[in-house]
């Protein structure tokens, strides 16, 4: 099993950050290479859409609003690697604004461990730069 961890520090306050990504249906709200999320089972299973067309499916496995975070596997995707878990947590870091830290843990299927840990994060690498860019906006 391989893990990796990516983190964000904004000098927006947790609330703001949370009330933009704590939504299991709000990455297009932040996250441009996502260009669609269809929300079934009753908001527990998304649909995502990249730019390219690719669909990827996950399943929220928990959430819990009070400590801003959500977990979430991948029930179907074009990467390779089984038993993929996420979680994505806004932490208040006070008068210094929030840290935001977006992480995954994953099995690699036919791909070196160095290799998964470096696509998922340039992923999730790529993905807060994006919420960066739209905090500021």
């Amino acid at each position: 099993m391989s893990s990796t961890v990516v983190t964000l520090d904004v000098p927006q306050s947790a609330d703001r950050v949370w009330q933009l990504i704590g939504g299991f249906g709000s990455l297009p709200d932040w996250l441009p290479y996502i260009t669609e999320s269809l929300l079934g089972e009753g908001g527990r299973v998304r649909t995502l859409t990249n730019a390219e067309g690719g669909v990827i499916v996950e399943r929220l496995e928990s959430f819990d609003a009070s400590a801003r975070s959500y977990e979430y596997s991948i029930a179907r995707a074009p990467f390779p690697v089984t038993g993929y878990r996420s979680t994505l947590t806004v932490l208040d870091r006070g008068a210094d604004g929030a840290r935001v830290e977006w992480s995954g843990s994953f099995t690699p299927d036919g791909v070196s461990d160095a290799e998964a840990v470096a696509l998922f994060e340039g992923i999730y690498r790529d993905g807060l730069a994006a919420l960066e860019q739209t905090l500021a906006a």
